[in-house]
């Protein structure tokens, strides 16, 4: 006999999520302050996933219009880092259109350039990732990561604009939310969600065991090797080595 539903949208809500990590804990969820504090461990906990490394349904693309002889440009303020960058020129001209490398630099390399304001073709670019928070400092605005480019653009051709900065970034997780919303992550990392919310909660509630913790701890570890062993890029690695002849 099938038991196959013939469906694949099991997506649950947060307050189901909260939930099962109570019930994993041995625990239930009772009282609105219950709810306050898994959400407030989720969200914890999806900015502990930004640490652990590239989550590939965070990654999107964008682009920004350089212009000539400014050097520094604001990311959008979500942005966790930068995976690749190119420079393209005759955007949009067709088969004029050039995607071209740019390396990315260090604080210190960039600090020692000699003259930040000479001009031509970039070709590094220091990516100061700042905050993306506000200071409480009244009339502050939000620190956004930045992009500083060198050298700085020249005039290029008439084509406006000449260069154009290519990224591909990493953006953090939506927040957890009123708990009525769905979380924005991937079927595939909503048991690691549950695993690492039920150790964070476990780790709040005295009456939970040492042991329970450590085991629940060792749930999340697996549940995360799993999850983040199969988040990756499949493609084959190419290496090529580059010569470098000496006069």
């Amino acid at each position: 006999m099938a038991f196959s539903t013939d469906t694949t949208a099991f997506n649950p809500d947060l307050n189901e999520i909260f939930e099962e990590a109570f019930e994993r804990c041995g625990l239930e969820l009772r009282t609105g302050y219950d709810f306050r504090t898994a959400r407030r461990s989720l969200n914890f906990l999806m900015g502990e996933w930004a640490n652990r490394g590239i989550n590939l349904w965070t990654i999107e693309q964008g682009s920004i219009n350089l212009a000539q002889g400014v050097t520094t440009y604001d990311l959008p303020d979500d942005t966790v880092d930068l995976l690749e960058h190119v420079i393209r020129t005759f955007s949009g001209q067709g088969p004029n259109q050039t995607d071209l490398t740019i390396t990315r630099i260090s604080v210190s390399t960039y600090a020692t350039i000699p003259n930040k304001l000479s001009q031509g073709r970039p070709i590094q670019v220091w990516i100061n990732r700042q905050s993306g928070q506000t200071t409480n400092l009244i009339g502050a605005t939000p620190q956004n990561p930045q992009i500083n480019v060198w050298p700085a653009p020249d005039p290029g051709t008439t084509l406006q604009p000449y260069y154009v900065f290519y990224y591909w970034r990493l953006k953090r997780i939506y927040d957890a939310g009123t708990g009525t919303n769905i979380i924005d992550i991937p079927f595939r990392f909503q048991n690691c969600m549950v695993a690492g919310l039920a150790y964070m909660l476990a780790v709040k509630k005295p009456e939970v065991s040492a042991e329970r913790v450590m085991a629940l701890k060792m749930m999340y570890d697996e549940a995360w090797e799993l999850a983040a062993s199969e988040d990756r890029e499949k493609a084959a690695d190419r290496l090529v080595p580059r010569e470098f002849f000496i006069a």
